[in-house]
């Protein structure tokens, strides 16, 4: 495991402490899957109204 890989394990594991924070750069936010977008697009959103 790479160095970089083993601080952002690290930083995992301690965000799990209740009350600790644990600061993120971008790089590692996005690594761990901070930003992932899986929100509905509009067009599901529109589909599972049932209101055709």
């Amino acid at each position: 495991m790479s160095d970089r890989n083993e601080a952002l394990n690290e930083k995992l594991t301690d965000a799990m402490v209740p009350g600790f924070e644990v600061e993120f750069d971008p790089d590692e936010a996005d690594e761990a899957g901070s930003f992932r977008e899986d929100a509905l697009s509009d067009q599901d959103a529109t589909d599972s109204s049932g209101d055709e």
